[in-house]
């Protein structure tokens, strides 16, 4: 059931790549306070169900008290930020090596494999693409973009054209290789949506791009396989996920707007957004990933 959803899913949102590139109204606008929208109520919501994650893990750990998920979750997060104002070069190398191997493994978590030992590095390679294909089709918009954020990239090696096209050359055939005896619908799902991240990033700006895949794409099929784990019936499922998960989207999404208010007594708005989005989901990234890491260790 899973899988046939997801198919459709991947089927529907490909045409919508396709279709959103195909108005000049879309291609030439950054859209930035729909994006930051986006992100803090789809994009962001699928991590909201990790308190109930936590529990699992604290049961396992047979520790009782809640608060001790909350707290280690919340310095970790600020551990980040602080990590990302005194080192930020450092932190980006990490966090793009993290999100890459996240969105290469979460993206296809409901397909069930035989697991290899040189599964990792094809993950990384997977979700490379997220992270490649604006800087190959969009390169100085998503070198401005690193800039707001107190990168200055524009001088490394790894953004030169001939090791992109490499980079992307072996994100494709990972998606085939990863699941080389599995039935065509599987692999047809993983390309679809790898051609689906190019056609984004070759015809609108990076931001645009990354919004329409981290909250129509990664963001809906994580939800998904939550729903699916909270009930069988998807409609319980999501009836159910949108309770556990509302409040602590909403919180998350009250302090990314706090931040914002913040940061834009001393940028500009464009600037202080582009922070509060990319620096707020390092902070959420690492713990989240953290957290995926500890139960699937714990549960073996």
């Amino acid at each position: 059931m899973i899988k046939k959803i997801n198919f459709y899913h991947s089927l529907i949102f490909f045409n919508i790549c396709i279709f959103s590139s195909a108005f000049a109204f879309v291609r030439n606008n950054n859209f930035i306070i729909l994006c930051l929208f986006l992100i803090l109520t789809l994009g962001i919501s699928h991590g909201s169900l990790d308190n109930i994650k936590g529990k699992k893990l604290l049961k396992i750990l047979d520790i009782k008290s809640m608060s001790i998920f909350y707290i280690g979750y919340s310095l970790i997060s600020l551990f980040i930020i602080l990590v990302w104002i005194l080192f930020p070069k450092t932190l980006l190398f990490i966090f793009i090596i993290v999100s890459s191997y996240h969105f290469g493994k979460e993206d296809m978590s409901f397909i069930k494999k035989e697991k290899k030992i040189y599964d990792e590095i094809l993950y990384f390679l997977k979700g490379s693409v997220v992270i490649v294909s604006p800087l190959l089709f969009h390169k100085i918009e998503t070198i401005l973009i690193f800039q707001s954020l107190n990168f200055n990239i524009s001088g490394i090696i790894f953004i030169e054209n001939i090791i992109l096209y490499i980079l992307l050359f072996l994100s494709f055939f990972s998606c085939l290789f990863l699941f080389f005896k599995k039935k065509i619908a599987i692999k047809f799902i993983l390309l679809m949506d790898f051609f689906s991240i190019l056609i984004l990033n070759y015809f609108l700006n990076p931001l645009v791009a990354f919004t329409i895949y981290f909250c129509f794409l990664h963001s809906i099929r994580h939800s998904l396989s939550l729903v699916f784990q909270l009930n069988k019936n998807i409609q319980k499922g999501f009836l159910l996920f949108l309770k556990k998960a509302l409040p602590l989207s909403v919180i998350t999404a009250l302090l990314y707007l706090i931040s914002l208010y913040f940061l834009n007594n001393y940028y500009e708005l464009n600037e202080s957004i582009y922070k509060v989005i990319f620096i707020g989901l390092a902070s959420l990234t690492f713990p989240h990933i953290l957290l995926e890491y500890l139960i699937e260790k714990n549960e073996k």
